[in-house]
């Protein structure tokens, strides 16, 4: 089997492989309960790694099909120009799940960019949040468009599907318990404190000495020098 026939056969195939690693790695890297912060960043780097591999796979093979003339450039370039039905709209899912690739991985490389601006980090997520969209599309297009699948592959994509769906669940769960968990009183007792987290404690009122001979003559206050006393 030469280089050329084995991309043709396997190219969609590990495209659609190294996205689903992409977006179980990416779930992977929200996660604040379990992992630390070098986890966090390992499991980022790995989810980057995947999705570079994932765009060269979808070039390789958008490539090889548009050489072989199993798909135009067109319908490649442009969803659902060439029609929105049988073969010609599986193409078309094809299509928008590469656009939706490209697109989640140049919202990933400018990520620093919306960090932390309140309503843009939100639109950076919605943006990033297209590579499920792409997942679902490329696995569509997969299972459906050019040839009926070899068992390995039904496999493959069988897998992909578990693997998506496992990591998605356990990222629900663990948020849910994030949420609902909160740090023991003995543990912040035992621990020493920050200045920042110091409480500043109440000024205790001062209490007045008490007045000697409450109720009796010598309690009140003479009568200023000069002022009109009493008549006896």
């Amino acid at each position: 089997m030469d280089l050329h026939r084995f991309l043709d056969q396997t190219g969609g195939v590990l495209a659609l492989v190294s996205l689903t690693a992409t977006v179980v790695w990416g779930l992977i890297a929200t996660d604040r309960l379990v992992l630390g912060p070098r986890s966090r960043l390992l499991a980022q780097a790995v989810h980057r790694a995947t999705a570079v591999g994932a765009l060269g796979f979808l070039f390789v093979h958008v490539g090889v099909k548009v050489t072989e003339a199993h798909a135009s450039a067109g319908a490649a370039l442009l969803p659902f120009s060439s029609g929105v039905r049988g073969r010609d709209g599986l193409i078309a899912l094809g299509s928008l799940a590469g656009h939706l690739m490209v697109l989640a991985a140049a919202t990933g490389a400018g990520r620093s960019a919306f960090a932390g601006r309140g309503s843009a980090a939100h639109r950076w997520r919605a943006l990033h949040g297209c590579a499920y969209a792409a997942w679902c599309a490329a696995l569509l297009h997969g299972l459906n468009a050019g040839r009926a699948p070899a068992r390995w592959v039904t496999l493959c994509y069988a897998l992909c599907l578990a693997a998506v769906a496992g990591a998605l669940l356990l990222r629900l769960a663990l948020a849910r318990l994030a949420q609902g968990r909160r740090v023991p009183e003995h543990r912040i007792r035992g621990r020493r404190r920050r200045p920042e987290e110091a409480v500043a404690v109440a000024p205790q009122p001062v209490r007045e000495a008490p007045v000697p001979y409450a109720g009796t003559d010598l309690a009140r206050p003479r009568a200023a020098h000069g002022a009109p006393g009493r008549h006896r």
